[in-house]
């Protein structure tokens, strides 16, 4: 493959992807054979503000890259511009005996990062209903945990993680975490932290959901 040819590939690849993910995605082919790797097509420049012939990275600056790094393709880093985006950017090379040219794909998911803090605000709530219709929530989580560890024949400080895992499933199915603070409760009984009561439940989450699928 020639030089032209190399950068006529590159280039259409480029041009793909910026129209399949569209204008968050900037995609480029740089000029690796050159110490400041010189821009040689970009498509949505917008979203660092470059164009062709920039020597600039997608962080603003116009650093020579170390050797290594010239020549090694970057896959899924994160980057930040000058002007605050928050950046997925990989760097995937083609390189032939005269020519070293890569292509960049930067995906800017700013966007993303404050819609999913309005979906946490707006999936958050400071209480569930059963608790503040009815009384005795602590009391009732307090008889399912303990039948829970019954029903497991062990005590709390001799259980693995098997059988904490088995623990939060058994009080799972019987809707214990529906009450208010549960989890707080739940991780204080077991002697674990709430993260990792989570992570129990998630890995539930994703072990039904992989026996559900087809």
């Amino acid at each position: 493959m020639t030089r032209d040819e190399a950068f006529e590939f590159l280039d259409r690849t480029a041009r793909g992807i910026a129209e399949m993910f569209g204008s968050s995605c900037e995609t480029l082919v740089h000029d690796m054979g050159v110490l400041s790797h010189p821009i040689l097509s970009i498509y949505n420049g917008h979203v660092s503000g470059r164009t062709v012939g920039s020597t600039l990275d997608i962080m603003g600056t116009a650093r020579e890259l170390d050797l290594d790094a010239s020549l090694t393709d970057q896959v899924n880093l994160y980057a930040t511009t000058p002007s605050g985006q928050q950046i997925k950017s990989s760097t995937i090379h083609l390189i032939g005996e005269d020519y070293n040219l890569a292509l960049g794909i930067n995906f800017d998911y700013t966007s993303l990062v404050y819609a999913n803090r309005i979906l946490v605000d707006l999936m958050s709530s400071e209480a569930d209903l059963k608790s503040a219709l009815w009384q005795g929530g602590d009391s009732a989580l307090a008889d399912l945990f303990d039948e829970c560890l019954a029903a497991l024949g062990k005590p709390v400080d001799s259980l693995g993680k098997a059988d904490r895992l088995k623990l939060v499933a058994m009080m799972e199915q019987k809707n214990a975490f529906s009450y208010r603070k549960s989890v707080p409760f739940v991780a204080k009984r077991l002697g674990v932290s709430r993260y990792t009561v989570y992570k129990y439940l998630d890995e539930l989450t994703q072990k039904e959901a992989g026996e559900g699928a087809p």
